[in-house]
């Protein structure tokens, strides 16, 4: 069933009315999920699909917009084809790879060809595709509500969360939901993690991204995703850190956006300014102007780095911005946000398999370790990096004329940017890659120390 925001309105693009129920009050399942984004829609998905009793709660309605660049690399459509998702489907559009732009070059680097990825990315904007995955989280048996703005964590007397406390409706109708264990996908706000006393780290970086929409038939069919590393700061004349992107959305549009990741010590990027200062040097025959324009410019935070610890905590799982997973090497996030999805459904799945009590806490202590496994040393890579090199230079540097004029050191690059190797090695680059991060030292997951439920 899927339950809709009483008395919203209806579009063309909105669920038929006749699947639509009212909104139920002091509602209990196994795990509530918070947050209807890639994260929170993937997580209710793999825990319906493992026979999980899962709601769902969204405080907006769908479609709805979001500051992203609607790009997916071989990681990401990797998760999707695992979700069951078609992405041969019409709305979906391919890529062969990325195009990197910088001081007068032009570089294609064509996604490689691995066992265990796609050798291909996907875009599509978010207002499209958010909604897709959730419906594919209620087709699975989620239970999902709309319009539901949580307001703080339930917790019983061992400070342990039990469930939230909402206001439902246009009417702010307090409501309450119940169950053992909440899984927090409520994006770069955190609300539920900052609400159970999860702070942020201040050591780890939060990046800005703004981006625009425009009409540009000639682009729009682009095969590549293009990256340009050579932008400098508006104000301060340094070079950006961070990179400008040009995403084909095959509909006739463009995403144009940028990120920043600025050091501590440089202080914020004007980012419309130095938008504005980027669209100059865009060709003519492109049509980059207000006229064409067919959105407002918008920005978001990007928490990085795994900046918000523990990842689990008295019931509570963290998974994609919540968390701060937005790669510190490349601000991708919708990827790390499924497979983080995917990890917590199924640490969630084994741990209700037992008693609870001890053996159940065990096994949900779990999941930081499964993240770390999976991206700790290549995390605490990337947010080096980014504070000596990405933080306060930019891509430039690494963009160096003779990196631009090796194949083979950009391929190994763009798979280290991206995290795309095979395990084992598949190539010569796979096995650079894995003796890089073989030699960082692996950090064990932070928590904080609980008694046993």
């Amino acid at each position: 069933m899927i339950t809709r925001r009483d008395g919203e309105d209806t579009d063309a693009t909105s669920e038929p009315s006749s699947r639509r129920t009212g909104q139920q009050d002091g509602e209990e399942a196994q795990v509530l999920v918070v947050g209807a984004g890639p994260a929170g829609s993937a997580a209710a998905l793999h825990l319906a699909r493992a026979g999980v009793e899962v709601v769902l709660l969204e405080k907006s309605g769908f479609p709805r917009d979001k500051v992203c660049g609607d790009g997916l690399t071989p990681r990401g459509v990797q998760q999707l084809v695992r979700m069951g998702i078609d992405v041969n489907a019409p709305g979906w559009m391919r890529n062969r790879g990325m195009r990197w732009v910088c001081a007068g070059r032009e570089v294609d680097i064509d996604w490689p060809r691995l066992g265990s990825h796609p050798d291909f990315g996907l875009t599509r904007s978010r207002r499209d595709f958010d909604a897709l995955l959730a419906d594919h989280a209620v087709a699975a048996g989620a239970r999902l509500h709309t319009g539901v703005r949580v307001t703080g964590p339930l917790t019983d007397r061992a400070g342990r969360i039990v469930g939230v406390s909402a206001l439902a409706g246009p009417e702010q109708r307090p409501v309450t939901y119940r169950a053992p264990l909440v899984v927090a996908a409520d994006g770069a706000s955190a609300r539920t993690a900052v609400m159970l006393g999860l702070e942020r780290d201040p050591e780890r970086r939060v990046a800005t991204a703004a981006r625009r929409y425009y009409r540009c038939e000639s682009r729009s069919q682009e095969p590549y995703l293009e990256l340009w590393a050579d932008l400098m700061c508006a104000k301060s004349g340094r070079d950006l850190p961070g990179y400008g992107w040009v995403f084909p959305l095959g509909d006739g549009r463009i995403n144009i956006g940028l990120g920043a990741m600025p050091h501590r010590s440089h202080g914020p990027v004007d980012l419309r300014a130095t938008m504005d200062q980027w669209l100059v040097r865009l060709p003519d025959d492109w049509g980059v102007s207000e006229e064409n324009a067919t959105s407002p410019l918008r920005s978001a935070a990007l928490p990085m780095g795994f900046n918000r610890h523990p990842q689990y905590h008295r019931g509570l799982l963290l998974v994609g911005d919540s968390a701060g997973m937005v790669s510190p090497w490349s601000g991708e996030g919708i990827a790390q946000a499924m497979e983080a999805a995917e990890a917590a459904a199924e640490t969630i799945a084994l741990a209700l398999a037992r008693p609870s009590g001890a053996g159940r806490e065990h096994a949900l202590r779990q999941y930081p370790a499964e993240i770390n496994r999976r991206w700790g040393r290549h995390y605490r890579l990337g947010n080096l990096a980014g504070d000596l090199i990405l933080g306060r230079y930019g891509y430039r540097p690494v963009l160096h004329p003779r990196v631009m004029a090796s194949p083979a050191l950009l391929r190994t690059l763009a798979r280290l940017l991206t995290h795309v190797a095979d395990e084992p090695a598949h190539d010569t680059i796979d096995a650079v890659l894995h003796t890089l991060l073989r030699v960082v030292p692996r950090t064990r997951p932070r928590g904080r120390r609980t008694p046993p439920s």
